[in-house]
């Protein structure tokens, strides 16, 4: 069984789907400012929901989608045109499971991003 979709509350449904597939290569797949929806090559779904008025955001702090690649020489590439394009982003580290970053998205949620 392989999980195909995940639903994500967030507080700016275009900037977090804008910056999904602008960063990530996710393909916009239509919405609106209350949802949109996300796809990969391989049939994922991400759907992204607007907080309502009476809805809080908050994930836990260790909350986190993530996007594992192939290529160091991509996650610095990636990392490179986050920065210059205004986002705070901590250099990549190596880790025990790779070598990668996190970075806070529009919307309310983090990304990471590995090799």
């Amino acid at each position: 069984m392989r999980l195909n979709h995940v639903n994500l509350t967030v507080t700016d449904v275009p900037a977090a789907g804008a910056f999904l597939a602008t960063y990530f290569g996710l393909n916009d797949m239509g919405g609106n400012a209350g949802m949109g929806f996300l796809s990969d090559d391989s049939g994922f779904v991400l759907t992204l929901m607007k907080a309502g008025r009476k809805t809080t955001t908050g994930y836990p702090e260790t909350f986190h989608i993530g996007f594992f690649i192939d290529s160091e020489a991509t996650v610095d590439d990636i990392h490179r045109r986050l920065t210059a394009d205004g986002f705070s982003v901590p250099p990549p580290e190596r880790h025990n499971h790779g070598y990668g970053f996190y970075v806070e998205a529009p919307g309310g949620f983090t990304v990471e991003l590995g090799a």
